[in-house]
């Protein structure tokens, strides 16, 4: 399907208008329609989804532009509640695209299920009695999921590690799996399960914990962009984006903020698809400690032309089907729109997301102050606390921003005025 996702003045519409718009792209259904207003479903399927429900959070669902990833244009679900956040990914993709977008890749959907054995009293030994059956227990491994090894995934290798904790030295064992486009949590834990009683066996050690991991360093994506100078705003803003980094490369206080600042685009498309956020978090924020320091996820570096160049790679455990992405049919909606066809091409995006999240908020940072970008937003919001509507939001928006005065109070009085004099 050939489009562009430049939409011109996308912001400037109506939702209604948003929305046709997609519909027109995506051949979108009344039933899609549906589903991005929010009538997607029933109350009895919440049941099955977490216990002891009452009701549900709303968060709102927008569409990044301007993407071009690997050669191929996208538009981007993302659902968020902080303002900015579309607006500053779309308008670094729309910086990118000057030179071409986004180039990623990534390592592929090899997951890792651990298993902690205690007891151990000669660790060559079982590690070598192990990989003696090696093939054996992948088999075994993989009799639990038909479906996976019928795509040719499943439990390729097993690797086996010691650490020495506080309480005792332990034996971990790592199964890994390929998932193919799940996330696979399931699947992994449930083959890690099957062989625990032949490891016991092989190994005279007990085995405790049987579980994925979270830190998925086979599951990485590395992705590229070149910014162009002129469109940053020239040979400055490039040389302060470099110091704004290398102060996040060497201290932990700032490196904190600035991987925040990429996972505001990458938890928003996570949240938009039905990915586990925190799976994905708490693996990027260990790999940024890798090296026993604390730092920035992404590198920047001038080009013999000047453009800043910029790259981030994280690790990445996302899929496109199972779990709840197959119970809410507005992830299933949200992935539609993306157009991708498995979990490689998904990844790819994410990925991109996030380096123009963190390239957007750097650029804001250095030239006009994170504030200023925020603010015009975030007047909207102090108005429709204080209780505007309809035009009036856009009224007290305005005068809150004109006086930089964007408070609560001031909101509610400059309301109160208004009703006054109609």
């Amino acid at each position: 399907m050939g489009f562009s996702s430049r939409l011109s003045k996308f912001y400037d519409k109506t939702i209604e208008e948003r929305r046709k718009i997609l519909s027109k792209i995506f051949s979108l259904s009344d039933d899609d329609i549906s589903i991005l207003k929010g009538e997607e479903m029933e109350e009895e399927i919440l049941e099955y989804m977490i216990e002891n429900v009452v009701g549900r959070v709303s968060l709102p669902l927008g569409i990044a532009t301007n993407f071009i990833v690997n050669g191929k244009e996208h538009l981007i679900p993302m659902a968020i509640e902080e303002t900015s956040i579309v607006a500053a990914a779309s308008h670094a993709a729309k910086i990118a695209r000057k030179k071409g977008g986004f180039i990623s890749e990534y390592t592929g959907s090899y997951t890792i299920g651990q298993m902690q054995i205690l007891g151990i009293k000669d660790f060559e030994e079982a590690k070598k009695v192990i990989k003696e059956n090696q093939y054996y227990l992948l088999d075994l491994a993989n009799s639990t999921n038909k479906v996976l090894t019928d795509l040719d995934g499943g439990a390729k290798d097993i690797e086996i590690r010691q650490v020495r904790g506080q309480l005792g030295d332990y034996m971990l064992l790592h199964l890994i799996v390929d998932t193919k486009d799940a996330m696979g949590a399931n699947a992994v834990n449930t083959m890690v399960e099957e062989i625990k009683p032949k490891i016991e066996e092989y190994t005279g050690g007990k085995a405790l914990l049987n579980i994925i991991s979270n830190y998925g360093l086979k599951r990485m994506v590395k992705v590229q962009a070149i910014f162009d100078k002129k469109e940053l705003g020239g040979e400055e803003i490039v040389n302060k984006i470099l110091l704004a980094n290398d102060l996040a490369k060497n201290d932990p206080y700032r490196a904190t903020t600035h991987n925040k600042g990429i996972m505001n685009g990458v938890t928003a498309v996570l949240l938009a698809t039905g990915n586990d956020t925190r799976a994905v978090e708490a693996g990027a924020h260990a790999y940024a400690s890798i090296t026993g320091k604390y730092q920035a996820l992404t590198k920047y570096e001038k080009n013999e032309d000047g453009d800043l160049v910029g790259s981030l790679e994280m690790p990445l455990s996302v899929g496109t089907i199972g779990g709840a992405i197959n119970m809410n049919p507005i992830y299933k909606l949200s992935l539609k729109l993306l157009q991708v066809t498995n979990v490689i091409e998904f990844s790819n995006i994410v990925g991109a997301v996030g380096l123009a999240q963190n390239l957007a908020a750097l650029r804001a940072l250095v030239d006009e102050g994170i504030q200023k970008g925020h603010m015009s937003l975030h007047a909207r919001n102090m108005a429709i606390n204080a209780g505007a509507q309809g035009e009036e939001i856009e009224k007290v928006a305005k005068q809150l921003t004109q006086e930089n005065r964007i408070t609560f109070d001031y909101a509610k009085e400059l309301l109160q005025k208004m009703k006054e004099e109609e």
